[in-house]
């Protein structure tokens, strides 16, 4: 157990129009990791403060915010900004409290940010990563945003290494996500750092988080591919396939799902889904497969929660597939980018 005492600030930069779902995911996060160091006799790692440039903004579904914090002038101890994003529709407007908060970003956050041992980090959720662009604080880091935002992103941090297709990104203190449930992948990543593994995989089992997503993840999950299609029996023999990747199918069995003949299942896959589905049911199990060997599993292990027959047989699907072998995944999985030694002095300062 990580039984670090320093209290950090968690502070959220709220304009109008914020996305909800960005405060409250991680906030909630944030809450229960503190409510389950309580649980172990440890004092709280998180205080989490709300502010922006505007008191009682509105917020994207309409609900009004109230008494929110002004920007404060100084951090006065470690501190998380946790900058949330807004609907698309609002993106494009640069508002005066846009411009307001940007600047407090940029004076408050730039020298903080390249700093190597600075105790504060920035989070960015969502196109909130576009309002970090704006303010200028993102320097030459890697960061990432909603897929839908990366063009924009790129054209307001020329300099930004953008990252495309990934759930959250890590490099240094600044620490961007996708999307809204990313910024809830985010944080549990970041409370696994601070509290440890065990405390964040129950805070994740509080908030029914069914798979915590890492930096390796792509933001547009693998079990949405080939799934653009409106027909019914495709999907639900989709289903049953992702749901049991491990089964036995054969044609016949997928067949029966479907309450078709195999042959009108094949022709139905190829007209719908465009892969036929045995090779749809191989590229379930190598993903399934993958995300055991991202969380330590062994190769014989993953083959088997995946529904191979043997390790032999996945690593030939995974050659057919990707190229390379299992075992890049667990070497790429030990040297995790995202784990920087400036957050690993930061751990160490801690302590």
């Amino acid at each position: 157990m990580i039984a670090r005492a320093n209290l950090i600030d968690v502070l959220f930069v709220i304009v109008p129009h914020s996305l909800l779902l960005d405060v409250a995911g991680p906030a909630e996060a944030f809450r229960l990791a503190n409510q389950h160091r309580a649980r172990r006799g440890l004092p709280p790692r998180f205080r989490l403060r709300f502010t922006g440039p505007v008191a009682t903004p509105p917020s994207s579904v309409g609900l009004p915010l109230a008494e929110l914090l002004p920007l404060p002038a100084r951090l006065n101890g470690p501190t998380w900004v946790v900058v949330v994003g807004q609907p698309s529709e609002h993106l494009g407007e640069v508002t005066h409290a846009v411009t307001v908060t940007a600047r407090w970003l940029n004076q408050r956050m730039r020298d903080h940010l390249e700093d190597a041992d600075t105790p504060h980090r920035l989070l960015t959720i969502c196109s909130g990563t576009l309002l970090a662009a704006r303010a200028g604080v993102l320097g030459r880091r890697r960061c990432t945003t909603h897929h839908e935002c990366i063009p924009a992103l790129r054209k307001l941090a020329p300099q930004a290494d953008v990252v495309e297709n990934r759930v959250f990104v890590v490099d240094g203190p600044i620490a961007s996500s996708a999307g809204i449930t990313a910024g809830i992948d985010m944080a549990l990543h970041l409370i696994a750092e601070e509290c440890g593994e065990a405390l964040a995989a129950s805070v994740a089992e509080d908030m029914v988080v069914y798979l915590r997503r890492s930096p390796r993840d792509p933001e547009q999950s693998p079990f949405q591919h080939n799934r653009r299609h409106l027909h019914a029996t495709v999907h639900r023999v989709q289903d049953a396939i992702i749901d049991m990747p491990e089964r036995e199918w054969t044609m016949a069995t997928l067949a029966a799902v479907g309450n078709a003949t195999e042959r009108h299942l094949l022709r139905l896959f190829i007209d719908h889904a465009q892969v036929s589905p045995l090779n749809y049911l191989r590229s379930i199990r190598l993903e399934r497969a993958k995300q055991a060997l991202e969380y330590g599993t062994s190769v014989t292990r993953a083959a088997e929660v995946a529904g191979f027959s043997s390790g032999l047989q996945m690593r030939r699907a995974w050659t057919r597939a990707w190229g390379g072998s299992p075992r890049d995944v667990t070497r790429a999985a030990t040297a995790d980018p995202s784990r920087s030694s400036s957050s690993s002095s930061r751990r160490k300062r801690a302590r």
